[in-house]
């Protein structure tokens, strides 16, 4: 496993919100604080993806769904996140969905991911359940 390559507070985040990654995502990865939306915490599962910090994403995955081991391909560069819609999901409720499309480059070339992802807030965290690829 890499360790995480984290950006520097005041570089923009790789979640493409257009915020500095210490106002944006960098306050979830670092654990000081939970990601308040769906929305949000699919933007921090996004960049630990694309910083390469496997925990994160295990530590917002669903028990009940949670890999009991995440390896991440050191060969795939994550290049651009695009959040479709979002249905529920706010800081009231209890359940969420976010699709989006997320681009990377791999070793056989450029490539995206189409996901409809199912969220749940459970002790005040969202959690990632599943989702559809499309």
């Amino acid at each position: 496993m890499t360790t995480p390559t984290r950006p520097p507070d005041d570089a923009r985040c790789p979640c493409g919100s257009g915020d500095t990654y210490g106002t944006c995502c960098g306050r979830f990865l670092d654990g000081g604080a939970a990601a308040p939306t769906a929305e949000a915490l699919m933007r921090s599962r996004y960049t630990a993806f694309a910083t390469g910090d496997a925990a994160y994403l295990r530590s917002t995955w669903h028990g009940s769904t949670r890999p009991a081991r995440l390896d991440l391909d050191d060969d795939v560069a994550w290049r651009r996140l695009d959040v479709l819609r979002t249905q529920v999901g706010g800081p009231f409720d209890d359940t969420g969905v976010v699709e989006f499309v997320a681009r990377y480059r791999g070793t056989d070339g450029p490539g995206l991911l189409h996901e409809r992802s199912r969220f749940v807030r459970e002790g005040g965290r969202w959690l990632y359940v599943d989702g559809d690829v499309r």
